[in-house]
């Protein structure tokens, strides 16, 4: 089960670095390369044993408090061409957020158990 969480973790680092990767046009493209590194960095530091409990869970409240800020006030999907372009990149935005969040709270949970056993 070990190796199964570090592999996730290494995928998601992986992720989590095209992510960032992929926002070189957004007008606010650094806010996007500190939050999607961080979660790459937070994601390499769990697979070699150093990520903390207790930052996983903050980060879990920092990425699933941004999603709530940028979840948008008519979610209209993710589709391009099919509904208001600034709603569906919030909606986007935070979607990858919300996601984010979770694998911190994977993390955070694992690394709980993982000291519990």
């Amino acid at each position: 089960m070990k190796n199964f969480f570090k592999i996730l973790a290494l995928v998601f680092t992986g992720l989590f670095i095209w992510a960032a990767a992929v926002q070189h046009n957004d007008p606010d493209s650094l806010h996007w390369y500190l939050l999607y590194g961080m979660a790459a960095l937070a994601s390499l530091l769990f697979i070699l044993g150093n990520l903390r409990f207790l930052w996983a869970v903050f980060l879990f409240g920092f990425y699933i408090g941004f999603a709530i800020y940028y979840w948008p006030e008519k979610f209209e999907g993710v589709t391009i061409g099919e509904g208001d372009i600034v709603n569906i990149e919030r909606g986007r935005e935070a979607l990858g957020l919300g996601i984010t969040a979770l694998i911190m709270l994977i993390y955070a949970v694992r690394i709980r158990v993982a000291k519990s056993s």
